[in-house]
């Protein structure tokens, strides 16, 4: 944000009407002097980077009540941030990244701090005035004290420098690794005398693990024992008390060579994660005075010409104004088929021109763009922890030090109370427990699953808020879906027009000009039908009724046009309400005038969803409309839906979900198309929008917590297969660490375990773990494009 814009929240006391809202984003995305425009339907709020000039102000206060003229703007200046992203190149302790974000939080000027393990990320907040590039000093040094070799990098200059230093300080371990190998080596062919021995040994020992006991020492001065370095050091230096000194320097050298194995596991999933969602150009080919320059997609704004070539993907959201072509979007939906993109035709950013050169004209800048929200979604979504990491986070303290302690027991109890107990025999059987103890195949592994979960079901289009959404999907019991838009097309057909005291052609006239100013489906169908011109200068007042309809004050007429609620409250003579009809009803000067017969067309996914969701263990399914009975209950018939609720206004369906919610006792799931249905939305245990990617490019991403970028019903149960191939691929990791561990641990306790047989089921199972996560990506590919 730049030096003379504020940051400005919006109360919008009275906005009820969701089509007002997102002609009202629309135009203050255009908006000459505003960024970064958001708003919460459900709340009420507008926010918005905006120069703070008196003409800036005017025009949004403009645009707001010209559309929503009672709604009443209250003005608060919300404090400025400056927001940071960096790459922690080196970070491999799980419990090290929760401390280095607790003491992050705790420095001045701080306003969130949060690190996303599994893609090694620091997203950092400060307050005003704070200078954030003292706090990310600050924030270094911290990081460097729990865990040494942690560099900081800005996410900008990532890819390059993440990779350069990760094989830098790989490139050293093996020289480490290699030297006291070969030395050890040496050692057990040469056996040299003790004194000899014991130097060359602890030499040995030095330069494999220095790095695990000076960051134990200093864990341990600042409180911090139970962790990895501890406990592998207390372990080797037990083995060289009792004289096992190649035992110690091989444990050292196994654990380091697993360490450096899980690296590369690692490593390569996060890699492959990101390739997921790598989807945003960094250039753009400008047009500017007829001439095409290269420039920097975050310096190109809304109104500026770009053109794309065969084969370029497109950086920001647009419409194509010269050209014509074919599209791959499966990065964004998922979808195999390309789709084609003419003149008139919104594309959007992510996608990839596969034929003919375009024109775009560009409508949102590169931090609204679609793909930008995206990533942006998809990054971070792992800082909202599922249960399953939550879990093992409070089993992991509790469980390392109980072990720890029973080693201790194990160590001089036995020795105490049986007499001709070898004391040097139960310590290392001690020293197995230790090793043992160590959580970092869950730590590191859970977290992985879901964050590669995320990352597979964005690459079908489907965006998962985090993974304790993804998680969430597998105890859904019920799904209630919002009828049009959601399982029907949304794009209305007149079917028949009936008119009540005057012509066919005019009652379609005061249809149109009733629905001029409105963007709902059902309207645009009237005015599409319409083949007259409308005066729009007679029109002295317009008035929309969300949920009913609009009445409209011409100078000849007052024209209502609704559903049937409205020409009831209005008092309409002649009305006579019926459940065999189903569109708009229009009258003029208070008399009915007739109605519209309005009929929408399946989506094709619709008829087997049901069936589809039953089978993945969904029990009930319902349907809220605000369609007439008839027509609510023959597309509820037509596809198998267990109960429908109709003629209900955005409030009622709020009503009626909390009821379902009330007597199912479990998650319920509703899913609508994002736009209309923001209040039932946020109040669903999750909310999906499912829809055509350019409709849910504004709304839906704001308002729900999984979003599908693609009108198909069938989508939901794609994501439902996801979250349930993650879950068990999580919970497989689990059972087998503990399994694995309790095995060793009895083991060691009965002496038939070593060191080695520790390590491997510390560092070994945390590399199978890692392994076994990164399966997920090969799960649920989107199918293979067919052009």
């Amino acid at each position: 944000m730049s030096e003379n814009r504020q940051r400005k929240e919006l109360d919008l006391a009275g906005l009820d009407c969701a089509y007002c809202q997102s002609r009202i984003k629309e135009e203050l995305d255009l908006l000459a002097g505003v960024s970064n425009v958001y708003m919460d339907f459900s709340k009420q709020t507008l926010t918005i980077d905006t120069d703070n000039s008196d003409a800036v102000i005017g025009r949004i206060n403009e645009i707001i009540t010209r559309h929503e003229h009672e709604i009443e703007i209250r003005e608060k200046i919300v404090s400025k941030t400056e927001k940071k992203v960096m790459l922690l190149v080196g970070l491999s302790c799980v419990n090290c990244a929760a401390d280095i974000e607790r003491s992050i939080k705790e420095l001045e000027g701080v306003k969130y701090a949060g690190i996303d393990f599994a893609a090694s990320k620091l997203t950092i907040e400060t307050d005003e005035g704070t200078d954030i590039a003292s706090v990310l000093k600050k924030a270094a040094k911290k990081a460097t004290s729990f865990e040494r070799g942690i560099r900081f990098i800005d996410e900008e200059f990532a890819d390059v420098a993440f990779e350069y230093i990760e094989k830098q300080r790989r490139r050293l371990l093996i020289i480490r690794l290699v030297s006291s190998t070969i030395l050890l080596i040496a050692l057990l062919i040469a056996k040299p005398p003790y004194p000899l021995s014991f130097a060359l040994y602890m030499l040995c020992y030095l330069l494999a693990g220095y790095d695990v006991i000076l960051s134990a020492v200093r864990n341990i001065s600042k409180g911090r024992i139970f962790d990895e370095n501890f406990l592998m050091s207390i372990a080797t230096i037990g083995a060289i008390i009792i004289g096992e000194f190649p035992e110690a320097v091989a444990v050292m050298l196994f654990y380091h060579t697993g360490e450096y194995l899980q690296s590369i596991a690692v490593f390569r999933s996060r890699s492959s994660i990101k390739s997921l969602v790598d989807l945003r150009p960094d250039t753009v080919n400008l047009i500017e005075d007829g001439e095409i320059i290269e420039k920097d997609a975050k310096k190109v704004f809304p109104g500026s010409i770009i053109l794309i070539r065969p084969g370029e993907r497109i950086p920001l959201d647009g419409t194509v104004i010269k050209g014509t072509t074919f599209l791959d979007t499966s990065a964004l939906t998922g979808e195999s088929l390309p789709r084609e993109a003419q003149t008139g035709s919104a594309v959007l950013s992510g996608s990839v021109n596969l034929n003919g050169v375009i024109n775009i004209k560009v409508t949102k800048a590169f931090s609204e763009s679609t793909v930008s929200k995206i990533l942006e979604l998809v990054q971070n979504a792992s800082s909202r922890k599922s249960a399953s990491e939550n879990f093992i986070t409070k089993f992991a303290r509790i469980y390392t030090p109980v072990v720890v302690f029973t080693a201790i027991l194990l160590a001089f109890v036995p020795p105490l109370l049986f007499p001709g107990q070898l004391f040097g025999e139960w310590v290392r059987r001690a020293l197995v427990f230790l090793v043992v103890s160590c959580p970092c195949a869950l730590v590191i592994s859970i977290p992985l699953g879901f964050f590669a979960g995320i990352g597979v079901a964005s690459r079908n289009g489907i965006l998962v808020k985090g993974a304790n959404y993804l998680e969430a999907l597998n105890s859904i019991d019920t799904i209630v879906f919002d009828k049009t838009g959601t399982l029907t097309q949304g794009k209305f057909t007149i079917k028949s027009i009936n008119p009540v005291g005057i012509s066919s052609g005019e009652l379609l006239m005061l249809a149109a000009t009733a629905e001029t100013y409105s963007s709902h489906p059902i309207a645009t169908a009237v005015t599409d039908a319409y083949s007259g011109d409308i005066d729009h200068e007679s029109i002295e007042r317009y008035d929309e009724r969300y949920g009913y309809g609009v009445i409209v004050k011409t100078k000849e007429h007052l024209i209502t046009a609704g559903n049937q609620k409205l020409m009831e409250k209005e008092g309409i003579k002649g009305f006579v309400r019926s459940d065999d009809s189903s569109g708009i009803y229009v009258a003029k000067d208070g008399d009915y005038a007739g109605s519209i017969e309005i009929e929408d067309k399946m989506i094709d996914g619709s008829y087997s969803v049901v069936g589809d969701l039953k089978k993945t263990g969904i029990k009930n399914i319902y349907m809220l409309t605000g369609d007439s009975k008839r027509a609510g209950n023959a597309v509820a018939k037509s596809l198998g839906i267990d109960k429908v609720y109709c003629e209900l206004l955005p409030h009622q369906k709020v009503e009626i979900l909390e009821k379902i919610k009330e007597d199912i006792k479990k998650k319920v799931l509703f899913a609508g198309d994002g736009i209309n249905d923001a209040p039932v939305l946020a109040r669903a245990d999750i909310g999906a929008a499912i829809g055509s990617e350019d409709a849910l490019a504004d709304a839906a991403i704001e308002a729900a917590d999984i979003v599908i970028l693609k009108k198909d019903p069938l989508m939901l149960v794609k994501a439902i297969k996801i979250a349930k191939s993650t879950k068990r691929v999580v919970w497989q990791n689990i059972w087998f660490a503990l399994i694995v561990k309790a095995a060793v641990l009895i083991l060691g306790a009965g002496g038939l375990a070593t060191l080695w047989e520790a390590v491997f089921a510390d560092v070994g199972v945390s590399i199978l773990a890692v392994l076994n996560s990164s399966r997920i990506l090969k799960m649920h590919k989107p199918p293979v494009q067919v052009l």
